[in-house]
């Protein structure tokens, strides 16, 4: 069965669940899983249910498809996500985005949790991403491509949209917080950064290093879909001043900007 098969099949059983009209979808990062409890009329879909479906297997990823309604749009939210670190092929980590676009989702915000390289921002900030930098040494399209999917050759000279990058500024400036912008680094981990590498990272150009998003973000742009990048800065990753660094940290983190968060994002999704 090729990767367009098992998309259609996981699709059919998403749309035997449930099928009305989704408006945009959101990729929750680690420890922002509480937005979910925001959405009204929800129905979980367990991705254990969901023919060809992987599992997700990290702390703070709950591994479900929640569908439900904030301020009148329905989403559809992946509380949980697939990191190439956990052992999957790129194509099952990009697998829930392929099934997101076979619902007919054009929309989406993918969210993740940060080291903060760049010295003005602080732990707790969100990161509003511009552009990324793949350090993961490999890419989800590599391989043979479905033209029913995408492109061979991808354009990503505006992966991350302008018109919502500009539309969540706008969000956060009205609700009276402050929203930092930057590039998002990406690499496989799963260890923490060493001092020499997170000094090479910002030489290049990297505000924020992860572990997650930019095969996503890809695969997104090769369906040609509209695409808000979010980070989550839980820790401050400067080279000359790190301090040891765990998950427990990162999710402590995390969870105290959760209410910022999740405030921001339903302003966005109301607008978009």
């Amino acid at each position: 069965m090729n990767i367009v098969e098992k998309i259609n099949k996981a699709k059919e059983y998403i749309l035997n669940v449930y099928n009305k009209k989704i408006d945009l979808a959101i990729i929750l990062g680690t420890g922002l899983g509480s937005l979910a409890n925001s959405l009204d009329n929800k129905l979980v879909i367990k991705y254990e249910d969901i023919p060809e479906f992987p599992v997700s297997t990290v702390a703070g990823h709950a591994g479900e498809l929640i569908i439900g309604n904030i301020k009148g749009k329905c989403v559809l939210a992946m509380n949980g996500r697939f990191h190439y670190y956990e052992g999957y092929s790129m194509e099952t980590v990009t697998f829930g985005i392929r099934v997101i676009k076979a619902l007919g989702i054009r929309d989406i915000i993918i969210t993740n949790a940060a080291g903060g390289m760049n010295p003005d921002f602080g732990a707790g900030d969100l990161m509003l991403i511009e552009d990324h930098i793949n350090f993961m040494g490999t890419n989800p399209l590599i391989g043979k491509n479905y033209e029913e999917l995408g492109p061979r050759f991808p354009d990503m000279s505006k992966a991350y949209n302008k018109e919502l990058i500009i539309l969540a500024e706008k969000s956060a400036e009205e609700l009276g917080y402050k929203i930092k912008k930057g590039v998002y680094a990406a690499v496989t981990g799963p260890n923490y950064e060493t001092p020499a590498e997170l000094r090479m990272l910002r030489l290049l150009g990297g505000d924020a290093v992860g572990m997650s998003t930019v095969p996503e973000v890809i695969a997104a742009n090769h369906m040609s879909m509209r695409v808000l990048g979010i980070s989550c800065i839980t820790d401050m990753a400067i080279a000359d001043n790190l301090e040891p660094l765990d998950h427990k940290k990162v999710l402590e983190t995390a969870n105290k900007a959760q209410i910022k968060f999740v405030f921001i994002v339903k302003a966005i999704i109301e607008k978009i």
